[in-house]
């Protein structure tokens, strides 16, 4: 739906390990030139080892919503299409050291939760956010009915490790660890939590990743600036993976197809295939949107 053609100036926003990118480049040829970006350094420099090779691949360390602002940067016009995968790397859980994950392989990860060090880490928003505020962040954003009952639990074990000589000698320390923020998650909800099909600590997590990178504020204003990364004529294709995102590109394509002309190449979303879900069980929640502007 993207359909980049030899001679193509394509832009991946979120070109993480290269796998988007390289299908791309073999479809643009090297008459064109993929411009790929990334927020997260460490990744961008796995990426641009991989794609060593193709020397129509400008890679640039960036965050997606300032595409508008890199294009002029680096004296580029605007793209023949626009890539946007939204979905969370898998290299990034395994690799990242960052406190993506709740897996008990990396518990003892620091609790950053952030693509880029400019960004404030979990640990800190977790000693720093009011009980209220926390409890509407995981609910709003994760979607998780017990978001009181785990807000609780985190700022009383925040309460107990500022209780110096005083403090329960089995109260626990800051939650400066992913295990430890999961642990603490875990033993607030009840035990059948779900009846076992997602680890208690899931949305907890997702809710703490998107509120610590901004990440829904990134992907207004990148589709506010749409029409200065994309020329007309161009198309932008969008990969969400949960209802908050899908709803706010919805709608702003919507908007678009509305007042600006714009054309929905895709009327609904596009569900990732049966066999793709086979291969790539994280699929599963995959929507793809695709506007023509």
């Amino acid at each position: 739906m993207l359909d980049p053609r030899p001679g193509d100036f394509i832009i991946d926003g979120t070109v993480d390990g290269g796998g988007h990118a390289r299908e791309i480049l073999g479809r643009i040829t090297d008459k064109g030139l993929l411009l790929g970006t990334d927020w997260d350094e460490a990744l961008l420099a796995e990426c641009r080892a991989r794609l060593n090779g193709f020397k129509n691949a400008m890679l640039v360390h960036g965050n997606y919503a300032e595409l508008a602002g890199i294009l002029e940067t680096q004296k580029l016009p605007k793209a023949d299409g626009l890539l946007i995968d939204l979905g969370f790397s898998s290299e990034q859980l395994a690799a990242s050291g960052r406190g993506f994950s709740f897996e008990e392989a990396h518990k003892d990860e620091p609790l950053l939760m952030t693509y880029d060090d400019s960004r404030t880490p979990v640990s800190a928003i977790l000693r720093e956010t009011g009980e209220k505020e926390l409890a509407d962040i995981i609910y709003e954003l994760g979607g998780e009915r017990f978001s009181r009952r785990i807000a609780k639990a985190i700022k009383e074990r925040e309460r107990q490790s500022k209780g110096g000589k005083n403090r329960d000698r089995s109260a626990k320390g800051h939650i400066e660890t992913s295990g430890e923020l999961a642990e603490t998650v875990r033993g607030a909800v009840s035990r059948g939590y779900e009846h076992g099909r997602i680890d208690a600590a899931t949305r907890t997590f997702q809710a703490l990743r998107i509120y610590a990178n901004g990440e829904l504020e990134n992907l207004k204003k990148l589709l506010a600036s749409l029409p200065e990364i994309v020329k007309p004529g161009g198309r932008a294709a969008i990969i969400t993976f949960h209802s908050l995102e899908d709803r706010i590109v919805k709608d702003a394509f919507r908007t678009m197809a509305r007042e600006k002309g714009a054309v929905l190449v895709t009327k609904k979303p596009v569900p990732a295939s049966r066999e793709e879900i086979i291969g790539n069980p994280r699929s599963r929640s995959a929507k793809l949107r695709v506007i023509q502007l």
